[in-house]
């Protein structure tokens, strides 16, 4: 049974107020909880390896799939390999996420290792959420690594939010576009305190006529560190847009590494990045309507992450 504090982070990384009507999967410190399945998607635990796979019939259509992952003991060293077959001319959300309450002394970690296969003509919206609370001393640990084939005709949007709490992540993100296949990337992100993330994102751009679109925005506070190393490849006629905008504040540091590949005559490849601070006149505008410094940071901040 899913208990108040249970509850609270489902709700944190799924947008879960209560358990769903479709498929779904939850797993809690380890361990498959709970998990139901429809007639048009089916959810199988792996047979050599902790995980799941989840197959969505061909023609699927307004379904979505729930697998959210929630820590809430210390001491926890957690990793799973997902992998999804998107069949053909479906149209599905996938909405994933982990959530870690560590009130101890120990590092509780998760990995999550999702291996996509989004199929001809279908389309994926996968929304991926972290975040993580506690009042203890030890560390809460996100490396989640996702890997997307779409073939001919496929459209994939994936959000990847880190909302707050995290102290360490890694996230590794390696997506190959086919024939006329379509990426949406909105990537947002949040450290503050002494925490560091490093992000990396390699799309090529294999097929004719596939194009792709990477927006990464992040804010770091105090001493935190962000890393961001982004490749994107043209293989092939198409096109791609980088787009990497970051706040810094206090002592922080950002670091955007962009590389662009263009290893066909037709591929139009486009890099654009911006990092800086809070602008002093747009504190003053809003603190003239009444605001505090404070209000003022935290409405801009809000605005920028959306």
């Amino acid at each position: 049974m899913l208990n108040a504090l249970d509850k609270t982070m489902l709700e944190k990384v799924a947008d879960l107020h209560e358990i769903p009507q479709g498929a779904f999967n939850i797993r809690k410190n380890g361990v498959g909880v709970q998990r139901n399945t429809t007639d048009n998607i089916d959810i199988v635990t792996k047979a050599d390896k902790s995980g799941i796979d989840v197959i969505v019939k061909p023609y699927t259509k307004g379904e979505s799939v729930h697998i959210p992952v929630i820590v809430t003991e210390e001491a926890i060293n957690d990793v799973v390999y997902n992998t999804f077959e998107i069949g053909e001319y479906s149209d599905v959300l996938v909405v994933a996420g982990c959530g870690i309450h560590n009130s101890g002394c120990h590092k509780s970690q998760h990995d999550g290792i999702h291996n996509f296969y989004v199929r001809r003509g279908a389309k994926l919206k996968y929304v991926e959420k972290h975040y993580g609370q506690g009042e203890g001393t030890g560390e809460r640990v996100l490396n989640p690594k996702t890997i997307i084939e779409a073939e001919e005709g496929a459209v994939v949007e994936l959000e990847m939010i880190q909302i707050k709490g995290i102290d360490h992540t890694k996230r590794d993100t390696e997506i190959r576009l086919m024939d006329k296949a379509k990426l949406v990337v909105t990537e947002r992100l949040l450290t503050y305190k002494d925490q560091d993330a490093e992000s990396n994102i390699t799309v090529e751009l294999i097929g004719a006529d596939s194009s792709a679109q990477i927006i990464s925005r992040s804010v770091a506070q105090d001493n935190s560190k962000q890393e961001f190393f982004f490749d994107l490849v043209g293989r092939n006629k198409g096109r791609g847009h980088i787009q990497c905008d970051a706040i810094i504040m206090h002592n922080a540091q950002v670091l955007s590494t962009p590389k662009i590949s263009a290893r066909h005559s037709e591929a139009q490849l486009i890099h654009e990045a911006a990092i800086g601070r809070i602008e002093s006149e747009q504190l003053i505008k809003l603190m003239s309507l009444g605001f505090s410094e404070s209000e003022a940071e935290d409405t801009i901040l809000n605005g920028f992450l959306k």
